[in-house]
């Protein structure tokens, strides 16, 4: 096929028009990337988690890690608001049931789903600032042992994104609901 110059340029403004309408991915966003084993990203987690001043929105599937458990605590005696969202089956696991129960004795409040899938998000959002992402569950194992990821993205735009789906799920009751043991 043969182009014109001007068949050229209509093309050329149909693909720019069409860019322009696109999301950009946020130029603006810093994205830091941890590794388990190696760069024990749960370590990190906990980190984010002491120097949250106003809220911690955690979507995680598996939730035993001790040191994250602790933290949470010690956010919510802060007065950090802290709400987590987990999966109904994996409080099956003793050692989940156990941190999830110490969460909710301390006053965090606990969703978990009522639908048949899994609720395996793995997402917190922190102060309007801070989201994170990727295969790493709040676990030893996942900080210690497993080939994980933990994404740590700083972006107020992407964060609210993210802010919105945890509210979105935890507003939801038909798919999610207050786990009171």
């Amino acid at each position: 096929m043969h182009l014109t110059i001007s068949s050229y340029l209509i093309v050329w403004a149909v693909v720019g028009l069409v860019s322009l309408t696109q999301n950009p991915v946020c130029a603006s966003a810093t994205i830091d990337v941890y590794y388990a084993p190696e760069d024990q990203p749960i370590d990190r987690v906990v980190g984010l988690y002491a120097h949250a001043t106003r809220y911690i929105y955690v979507s995680v599937y598996a939730l035993t890690a001790p040191s994250v458990v602790k933290a949470l605590v010690e956010a919510k005696r802060r007065g950090v608001d802290v709400r987590v969202i987990t999966d109904r089956e994996r409080l099956n696991d003793p050692k989940q049931h156990s941190a999830v129960n110490t969460l909710r004795l301390a006053g965090v409040p606990i969703r978990i789903n009522r639908h048949e899938a899994l609720m395996h998000l793995k997402q917190v959002v922190i102060d309007d600032a801070i989201n994170t992402s990727g295969s790493a569950n709040h676990t030893t194992s996942g900080n210690r042992y497993n080939d994980e990821r933990l994404d740590v993205i700083s972006d107020a735009r992407l964060t609210a994104k993210a802010r919105e789906k945890f509210l979105t799920m935890w507003n939801d009751h038909e798919r999610f609901m207050i786990w009171t043991q």
